[in-house]
């Protein structure tokens, strides 16, 4: 990750306190987060989805991706300092080697759901309700996008 930081020096960094909310569901903050140093909560409904003290964990990108509003709510779990990129798509398409780190991350996260997904399948197989699952694994699978402009 020290490699991913490396790229990110000069850009603008943001110093949080513990319990700042950072990115908020729904709204498009047009940023992405790195984080320095620290600890960030994501937070869906009120669960905790995850705990990142990682160094170059970016936060914001499906957002910046997609552009659309956020997906979860994103919280400094600690003091934390962040490097924060505007106009990120502009920035992903200049950086191809920050952009390579970015999709690691969400492939890393796809492949952690779908196994996921694949041990429920396989402990409930058999039951009605589980239909659900193999609509999501299809989708995760088979989906492809539809095509954006620039």
């Amino acid at each position: 990750m020290s490699s991913t930081l490396e790229l990110l020096k000069g850009l603008p960094t943001r110093h949080v306190s513990a319990g700042d909310l950072l990115l908020e569901t729904g709204t498009k903050a047009g940023v992405l987060l790195v984080l320095i140093e620290g600890a960030i909560e994501v937070r869906k409904s009120d669960v905790r989805v995850d705990f990142v003290r990682e160094p170059g964990a970016v936060f914001g990108e499906i957002s910046a991706l997609l552009d659309a509003g956020h997906s979860a709510d994103v919280f400094a779990a600690e003091d934390s300092t962040l490097y924060v990129i505007d106009n990120p798509r502009a920035f992903l398409r200049e950086q191809p080697e920050f952009l390579l780190h970015v999709a690691e991350l969400l492939a890393q996260r796809l492949r952690q759901l779908t196994t996921y997904l694949i041990d429920v399948k396989r402990q409930y197989e058999g039951h009605d309700h589980i239909g659900m699952v193999d609509h999501v694994l299809d989708s995760l699978v088979h989906r492809q996008p539809r095509k954006r402009g620039p």
